[in-house]
């Protein structure tokens, strides 16, 4: 018996030393986790959503914007901090705003809309669209048109070259140089990996197909007809002043004047635009079935000095878009971002449900 009562007393003590093991591991843990991202989590739940970007400003962001809509509502605008910390503008919701790669969702809609009028083809390759890059891309003559929306190409992202934030590119030329001759990340369509060069390569695609810019194309078939009048193709189509500032921690530069050829727009505009994605008014017939194949209905997006995303929740039909102005080399900034997003719809949710 004596062997057997040593056998338990061992089991409790080893059960004993896994739960200090435990605690120290998950107290250390907590060590190295920000602790502003802990006090973001567990402070409680404001009563508004006013009161959650006033909170998410305490946390560091220097200005943020959100635009809520739920359906049978009017909707809601709110603004914190700042437009332009160095003329002391204050935040306002109709600013235009870097929307980085939400741009993407309307790609993908300019490229299902072309798709249904026969002048492109998903099942086509890249070698056949883009000969000329044939050689300087492995597997071209395998990637489709598909591979590519869907970020299933295994090209590589042109921003995870070592040489990308050295010597940023000057032009678009520079920056696809990034992407050509490096070795393929996977075969295609044999894993996901998300890459901007995708995205550069069909806005190319567009241009070369049309004989005039995707910009021009996305405003004819998209933001007209959605009666989108603050959403542009670039910073050159804008008055700066109208440009929320963007600030990155620890640069003391603007960032607002930085031109990426991606598309800028109100929270307002991108709500409107993401509820017609959803709700299938953005496209024509048989449109949306491509779509739906394709792409995702939801985006984020991320440059130096902005963040935004932009999502659709079904079960209480409404819209959510939330734009910040201030990122980190820590990336820290956007899990806060996140976090700070995540308490809005539980604030929203709460409101719905009163």
């Amino acid at each position: 018996m004596f062997p057997k009562k040593k056998e338990t007393m061992n089991k409790k003590t080893i059960k004993r030393l896994l739960r200090i093991v435990f605690i120290i591991a998950s107290i250390s843990s907590l060590y190295f986790v920000p602790w502003v991202l802990v006090k973001a989590w567990i402070l409680p739940l404001p009563d508004t959503v006013q009161e959650q970007l006033e909170e998410g400003i305490s946390h560091g962001f220097d200005g943020m914007i959100v635009y809520v809509d739920q359906a049978g509502k009017p909707p809601e605008f709110y603004a914190a901090g700042w437009h332009d910390r160095k003329n002391k503008i204050p935040a306002y919701p109709q600013a235009l705003f870097k929307i980085a790669s939400i741009t993407k969702l309307y790609i993908a809609v300019a490229t299902t809309k072309l798709v249904k009028e026969g002048r492109l083809s998903l099942d086509k390759t890249l070698a056949e669209y883009f000969p000329e890059l044939a050689r300087r891309i492995e597997n071209s003559d395998k990637i489709t048109l598909r591979m590519m929306v869907q970020h299933r190409s295994g090209i590589p992202n042109f921003v995870d070259h070592p040489d990308y934030w050295i010597k940023p590119p000057k032009n678009r030329k520079e920056t696809l140089e990034y992407a050509l001759g490096l070795p393929a990340d996977f075969e295609p369509d044999e894993d996901y990996g998300y890459s901007n060069t995708n995205y550069m390569l069909i806005e190319d695609l567009i241009d070369k197909t049309l004989g005039y810019s995707h910009q021009q194309y996305i405003k004819e078939e998209i933001l007209i007809p959605l009666g989108l009048k603050h959403t542009f193709g670039s910073l050159s189509e804008v008055n700066i002043d109208d440009v929320m500032s963007g600030y990155y921690v620890g640069v003391d530069k603007d960032f607002k004047t930085e031109n990426t050829g991606l598309m800028l727009a109100t929270a307002e505009d991108v709500g409107i635009f993401l509820r017609a994605l959803n709700d299938g008014s953005v496209f024509n017939k048989g449109e949306q079935e491509i779509y739906s194949s394709i792409y995702v209905y939801e985006h984020t997006g991320l440059l130096p000095g902005y963040q935004s995303i932009a999502k659709y929740y079904k079960d209480i039909d409404t819209v959510v878009i939330q734009f910040n102005n201030t990122t980190n080399f820590d990336g820290y900034d956007w899990n806060l971002a996140e976090i700070i997003y995540s308490r809005i719809v539980k604030i929203v949710r709460r409101k719905k449900s009163a």
